[in-house]
């Protein structure tokens, strides 16, 4: 596939979306195609039915080909689902000579020591994440690359997740004919795509409302600090009108995206809508009242959860404020007065998340929906790693010749480091799904 290309694939419980992007002369990314099927094979963000999913995968991506009239060979995915955890961990390196100055490889030897980290059985560190480091007892390091002493420590973020789950998502993206390029956690992808880089300073919770799981990640002073994965989303909203009503799913859905609303308040009681009866039954009449309550009790259920992981990171201390909020993303944020209710509930600022942050200003409003801000994130980690493999091959013809590095190349490489874990993880999936051939 050419560069400057990319294509995310994401493998949601609701729907499967593969999106391919292009970077312009701007920097900016433009969309070239777009394929949406139903995901049959997935619940709450875990694969449960191979054959299946590998069917919807092959739907979007031959739609997505379709509209942008070129072939995909590599996706980005992205992970998310019930089982991925994420804890705090605090590790450190004692430098054999405190007379040189900390490089790549110090802090690369830091990053390996939290990977040995023992898991439970069954699970996999997916990310580790350096918070800030202190370099002999001194603290609020955020970049110790040149620095001097002989003790190395950092504060970090790891994230753990279920190894069949990941390993499962490898084999049904092969067995669609495509290659494996990375995989991204979806919270961070769906970040990418929709906070400003001033939110991340700030402080923001990012509130990703999918279909069948809500993800919740927090940055402060640019950096990711906090993320969970709760096993509620859309559906759950959907299933209590369908059992509350007395209807089908189809036309709980569709009640719940023309009709409904997360504020009860909002609808007089002489508001009806009228249901057709199935086979020949009565229609059944529903108040907008009633209608409003199930999905309020369900959204608030899901809104405190979410209160209580924020709450957790310490939201409420006055050092951790998150100055910027909430933004609400995902499918589920375009529910009716939601913004509004999550403000009651939290007490901090909101706003709807669109993917807009980083897409050409031509780019249809379809695209720049908050149902496609997983997807288009990783469009954008996609685009990110080849640079950082063109960055890559660079170095190496450089080092071949031997050229001493410039300051810009030194300051380039601690990126790199920091997310070739990923790159590693990548690798991992790629080995066992050959060698399980």
């Amino acid at each position: 596939m050419e560069h400057n290309l990319s294509v995310g694939l994401d493998i949601g419980t609701t729907k499967i979306v593969a999106m391919i992007g292009r970077k312009n002369e701007y920097g900016k990314v433009e969309i070239l195609g777009i394929g949406k099927s139903k995901s049959l094979g997935v619940h709450r963000g875990v694969v449960n039915n191979i054959t299946q999913t590998i069917q919807s995968i092959q739907q979007a991506v031959q739609e997505a080909e379709a509209a942008a009239e070129m072939k995909i060979d590599e996706v980005t995915v992205g992970i998310a689902g019930q089982h991925i955890r994420s804890l705090q961990h605090s590790d450190y390196i004692t430098r054999s000579n405190s007379e040189t100055v900390i490089d790549d490889d110090d802090i690369d030897r830091l990053i390996n020591q939290v990977h040995k980290l023992v898991m439970l059985p069954g699970e996999e560190i997916i990310h580790v994440l350096p918070q800030e480091y202190k370099v002999d007892g001194q603290a609020e390091i955020k970049e110790p690359i040149g620095m001097y002493g002989g003790r190395l420590e950092a504060n970090f973020h790891v994230v753990v997740g279920q190894v069949s789950s990941i390993r499962n998502i490898g084999r049904c993206v092969q067995s669609s004919g495509l290659n494996l390029e990375g995989i991204t956690l979806e919270p961070l992808a769906s970040a990418n795509a929709v906070l400003s880089q001033e939110e991340k300073e700030a402080g923001v919770a990012l509130i990703d409302i999918g279909g069948g799981t809500t993800d919740l990640a927090i940055f402060r002073d640019g950096i990711i600090r906090h993320t969970a994965v709760i096993p509620f989303g859309g559906n759950v909203i959907t299933e209590d009108i369908k059992e509350g009503c007395s209807i089908i799913e189809k036309q709980a859905e569709l009640l719940k995206i023309k009709f409904g609303s997360a504020w009860p308040g909002e609808n007089k009681d002489n508001e009806i809508v009228s249901i057709p009866g199935l086979r020949g039954r009565e229609p059944k009449e529903i108040t907008l009242k009633n209608l409003s309550k199930i999905i309020h009790a369900r959204v608030v259920e899901i809104v405190e959860q979410v209160y209580v992981e924020i709450k957790n990171y310490g939201h409420e201390e006055q050092k951790k404020k998150l100055i910027a909020g909430i933004v609400l993303t995902g499918g589920g944020s375009q529910l009716k007065h939601l913004k509004q209710l999550v403000e009651y509930i939290t007490g901090m600022d909101t706003r709807i998340g669109y993917p807009n942050e980083h897409l050409a200003g031509d780019s249809d409003d379809d695209i720049t929906s908050p149902l496609f801000a997983t997807a288009v994130g990783l469009v954008l980690d996609g685009l990110k790693r080849q640079e950082r493999k063109k960055i890559e091959q660079q170095e190496q013809v450089v080092n071949e010749e031997e050229i001493p590095l410039v300051e810009e190349e030194i300051k380039e490489k601690p990126i790199k480091e920091r997310r070739s874990f990923l790159d590693k993880l990548t690798e991992r999936v790629k080995d066992f799904l050959d060698n399980a051939e």
